[in-house]
Order: C-alpha cells, then structure tokens, then sequence
C-alpha cells in the first residue's frame, strides 16, 4: 500500500460510511424538521459512553498506537469513534439550542 494509500484509510475512520448505523441515525436525526426542546437539549447534553465503554475505547486506541489491532478491532473501534461523532454533533446542536433559548439556561 502506498503511503496515499495508507493515509486515506486513515482519515476514513473519521468519516461515516454510508450505510453504518452511525451513518443512518445521523440521517434520520439530519432530515427531522421539529426542533429540539430545552428538556431534550438538557437530556442529550447528559449522554455519555458507560464507563465500561470507555474502558474498552481506551484498550482498542492503546492497540492502534501500537499497531496490533485486529481487523474486528479495527472496526470495533470506528464504530465507537462514529458514535462519539454523532453524539459530539448532536451535543453541539443542543448547546446552541440552550444558549439561544436562554443565555442563563446555558450555565446550568
């Protein structure tokens, strides 16, 4: 492989395929038209990976710098990595929402 080779396989793992379950939930929550409540802004700003979740991110992206992850690994981890994507925009998205809603809701 060559080293372009190697650095677009790289740089995919940030993308989403078209058909992952990351990349159709971030479809479907794209294409809804209402907007976010406060409440559901508030409850998608308290999500987060269970912590034996964490622990597992941090085990595959210890093997990845050392360059021994399996293939299910490897795909083990893009998927998390694609979850924490989704969930990173989505949060965003809910940030803004309170902020604009209510500039003092946003320090809460």
């Amino acid at each position: 492989m060559t080293d372009d080779e190697n650095k677009k396989k790289r740089m995919s793992s940030q993308l989403l395929t078209p058909n992952t379950e990351a990349a159709i939930l971030s479809r479907i929550i794209q294409s809804d038209e209402q907007e976010l409540t406060p409440e559901v802004a508030r409850y998608l700003l308290s999500m987060k990976l269970p912590s034996t979740d964490e622990d597992r991110v941090n085990e595959l992206s210890a093997k990845a710098r050392a360059g021994s992850l399996t293939e299910a690994e490897r795909q083990e981890l893009e998927s998390y990595l694609h979850i924490g994507t989704l969930l990173g925009v989505l949060q965003s998205k809910a940030r803004r929402l309170i902020k604009s809603a209510d500039p003092d809701l946003a320090r809460q």
